[in-house]
């Protein structure tokens, strides 16, 4: 029987899935300012940002009553399922990668909206964090999301506290690795990079992205994933 994280895996969408939402998503948002016609509000629901969200989102608190299919009841029952209680609270997670989202992707040019965005962003994670036991299955997730965030905003000592918990929480989830290993190339500090690295593959052995990047660091290139 798979595991919980196996079931929500499978129903992730693909790397190239995401590769061309995000292209469709910029390419929407490129000729425009702000928010490029999005609603004032996450809760709005466009399908624009709806799509870039897990598969499980339409079906939690709020989105079910808003998205068509969202009260699918087959649906629901499945993902409380696999996440358990906290699925109770997951809503407030993707509006959090709805404002995350808003401000990688669409806001051009308006620092104090990206930045309000993400702060935002990190107040709904830090909810579902507060409510969620520490053995729940997509905790690393949100945590890792939540360190994102806060590099972006320039707090990368704090960002590298989370990562670090991240990791303790789940030694062989690979992101956290990836990640904390960017800021550190991006700080100039290739040595720790690299350490970081070596310690994510000597816990998780198969992970592609932490091997691009370790051949990167003596290359010079910029890994994309």
């Amino acid at each position: 029987m798979p595991t919980a994280m196996e079931s929500t895996m499978k129903n992730a969408p693909t790397m190239r899935q995401m590769m061309v939402w995000t292209g469709l998503l910029l390419a929407q948002a490129a000729s425009a300012q702000g928010l490029s016609g999005l609603p004032d509000a996450v809760t709005g629901y466009d399908p624009r940002e709806v799509r870039l969200l897990p598969p499980f989102c339409p079906f939690t608190q709020d989105f079910r009553a808003h998205i068509p299919g969202g009260g699918n009841r087959d649906e629901i029952d499945k993902w409380k399922s696999v996440l358990g209680p906290t699925y109770e609270h997951m809503h407030h997670y993707c509006w959090g990668l709805m404002k995350m989202n808003r401000a990688v992707l669409f806001i051009r040019g308006e620092k104090e909206l990206k930045v309000s965005y993400l702060v935002d962003s990190n107040k709904e994670f830090d909810y579902v964090i507060d409510r969620a036991p520490i053995d729940f299955i997509l905790l690393p997730e949100i945590v890792t999301r939540k360190a994102e965030n806060l590099v972006r905003l320039g707090r990368g000592p704090a960002a590298i506290v989370e990562f670090s918990r991240a990791i303790d929480m789940k030694p062989d989830y690979w992101p956290p690795y990836a990640h904390m290993s960017d800021y550190y190339r991006q700080t100039g500090d290739k040595t720790k990079a690299r350490e970081v690295l070596e310690q994510g593959l000597a816990r998780a052995p198969d992970a592609d992205p932490l091997k691009r990047r370790l051949a990167e660091l003596g290359s010079g290139q910029r890994s994309k994933e």
